[in-house]
């Protein structure tokens, strides 16, 4: 009975498995299709903030938020709407004095003050102001622009031509491969597009750069390009 059992099983498995093998087997070709479209930034991302340092946390605390209301007023004066500003840090940090090394022997770290970081990040689509925009914070009490780079808002709707780009780059790759072992493309099997990380932002200066007053500050923003990759297979079928 239990012979019986088994043989009747692998029979019925049989099928499946043939089918499969058949389906690993049948002829196809699989390439990786690039596509590219060049972009001008249409937005402008403005890292800016206070440093500030007393001998107590809640006298450094007190003085940082004296600078960042101004520098909050100073983003009123040019316009930047509430929902287009985001506080992106704010920290309070004991700062030690650990000696020269030139003693006798090792000392505790002694605490001298406290220092206070408040950061806002400023999004502005005004981007022919921009570096107006930075004169002015920095002449509120901004003693920290700690990043500015420029971004596509539309980005999704650009990489279209980029995806269309990339498509007819894999099926003139895969009809290369096709002719080259004497068989020509069939229906296609699958497509997908491969995650692709977020371009590294435009940046116009070094991060956490600190700046003076000056006026005019010369900004380009250039142009970003946005790459698309696809992968996509297409059965072979006999010429």
């Amino acid at each position: 009975m239990r012979r019986a059992l088994a043989l009747a099983t692998a029979l019925a498995v049989l099928p499946f498995a043939v089918h499969a093998e058949g389906e690993r087997r049948a002829p196809s070709v699989s390439v990786v299709g690039e596509g590219s479209v060049s972009a001008v930034p249409d937005l402008a991302m403005v890292t800016s903030g206070v440093v500030s340092r007393a001998p107590t946390a809640a006298a450094a605390l007190e003085a940082n938020a004296a600078a960042m209301t101004k520098v909050m007023a100073a983003l009123k004066t040019a316009g930047i709407e509430d929902r287009d500003v985001a506080t992106s840090g704010l920290s309070v940090q004991p700062q030690y004095d650990y000696g020269d090394g030139s003693g006798s022997g090792p000392r505790a770290p002694r605490l001298v003050a406290y220092e206070v970081r408040n950061a806002v990040t400023v999004r502005s689509r005004a981007l022919d102001k921009v570096g107006d925009l930075i004169d002015s914070l920095v002449s509120a009490g901004s003693n920290q622009i700690e990043n500015l780079s420029f971004e596509v808002s539309d980005r999704s709707e650009k990489l279209d031509g980029a995806r269309r780009e990339a498509m007819a780059d894999a099926r003139r790759k895969a009809e290369i491969y096709a002719a080259g072992v004497g068989a020509k493309l069939g229906a296609p099997l699958a497509v997908s597009e491969q995650d692709a990380s977020e371009p590294e932002p435009m940046r116009a200066f070094a991060a956490r750069k600190t700046l003076d007053a000056a006026p005019a500050t010369p900004v380009a923003r250039g142009e970003q390009e946005l790459r698309v990759r696809v992968n996509a297979r297409w059965a072979l079928a006999a010429e």
